[in-house]
């Protein structure tokens, strides 16, 4: 996407260093380390807000649900999967007893009927698909 104007945004610099080795030199992709609880991009700026795998790491989760409505703008989409609990006993005991403790993932956590009515507020749901414990979405801004 040659055309593209693309920001990248983590928290972490070694996911970002990982990604600046991966990319080379795309002059159109803007890497950034920071916090999606407090977005440095004014209202309405970008046309999509991707969030993959990360909502259950963030550990103000209604802050970055807020700044993600907030920089998109109105008829933009928001895409993501990240997960959520109460559809496998496996994987919450695996995120209870090992990912929360290890600090990789960050409580609460919604059930997809949470997540749904969530994101209901702000959004005009295309699609939300619930596959295993992950939650795969796209959601246009109203």
């Amino acid at each position: 996407m040659p055309d593209a104007d693309i920001t990248c945004l983590d928290y972490s610099e070694d996911m970002l260093a990982q990604a600046r080795q991966r990319l080379g030199d795309c002059a159109n992709i803007t890497l950034m380390q920071g916090d999606v609880g407090q977005l440095p991009f004014q209202n309405g700026t970008f046309d999509i807000v991707m969030s993959m795998n990360g909502f259950h790491a963030f550990p103000d989760k209604r802050a970055a649900f807020r700044e993600t409505y907030r920089v998109l703008k109105r008829g933009g989409c928001f895409i993501g999967c990240w997960y959520i609990r109460g559809e496998s006993g496996m994987t919450d005991t695996l995120v209870k007893q090992i990912l929360t403790r290890k600090g990789w993932f960050t409580p609460p956590f919604d059930t997809a009927a949470q997540l749904r009515h969530k994101l209901e507020k702000g959004y005009d749901l295309r699609e939300f698909h619930v596959d295993g414990s992950m939650v795969y979405f796209c959601g246009v801004k109203r």
